[in-house]
Formats: C-alpha cells, structure tokens, sequence
C-alpha cells in the first residue's frame, strides 16, 4: 500500500466512525503482528486525548502503538517530535482549539509520517 492509500485509508476510517488512534493503528493494521479486532481494542481507549480526556492526541498514541508493535519504538520520540513541529502540540485539547487542522487530516498526516518511517 503506499503512503497516499494508507493516509486516504486513516482518513476515512475516522470518517466512519473509529478515534484517531484506531484510524492510525488501522491504516497499518495488515503490518501490525496481531489480528485487526485486537488491535481496533487496543487503540479504542486512547481516543479523544486518552478515554477523552482530552490529553495526548490519540494520533501520537496510535503512532507510537504502530511502532511498538513493528519494533521501531526508538523511532517513537524523532515522531512525536515532528507531530509536534507539523501540528503545533501533541494534546488533544490544545490541537482542537487552535483549529489548525480537523481531526481526520491529523490522522492522515500522522499515517503519512509512519510511511515515512515503515
């Protein structure tokens, strides 16, 4: 899959109804070591800054979940770093209130940054 189809792919997984950690986690799902039920539970309480309270993004969780699993975790922090210069933080409610950029872009960024890196 390239780096376009899985970005579209978080992008409409958000769409449809998954947080943005799931729609992350998601996009990379036919590369994680688990099978996708597992991994769209794992990533469920993380959505909406952690079980919404608004705290980390759900992206950078999903991102760092991603990388875990595929044995990139010291790529975790260079990532996080370059969410935060691209979107301006990495907390969910500081994100959301700037206005910079909708949710289901974020997710797709952030499934462009794992290409990057998978």
């Amino acid at each position: 899959m390239t780096k376009e189809e899985r970005m579209e792919k978080a992008r409409g997984l958000h769409k449809q109804g998954c947080n943005c950690c799931q729609a992350v986690v998601m996009a990379w799902a036919d590369r994680l070591p688990i099978d996708k039920e597992h991994a769209m539970n794992m990533a469920a309480p993380f959505g909406r800054g952690l079980a919404g309270t608004r705290e980390v993004c759900g992206c950078v969780s999903g991102m760092a979940m991603v990388c875990g699993l595929t044995g990139h975790t010291a790529d975790v922090r260079p990532l996080i770093e370059q969410f935060r210069e691209v979107n301006g933080d990495i907390v969910c409610a500081r994100l959301l209130a700037s206005g910079k950029k909708p949710c289901p872009d974020m997710v797709a960024s952030t499934a462009g940054m794992l290409a990057d890196l998978l």
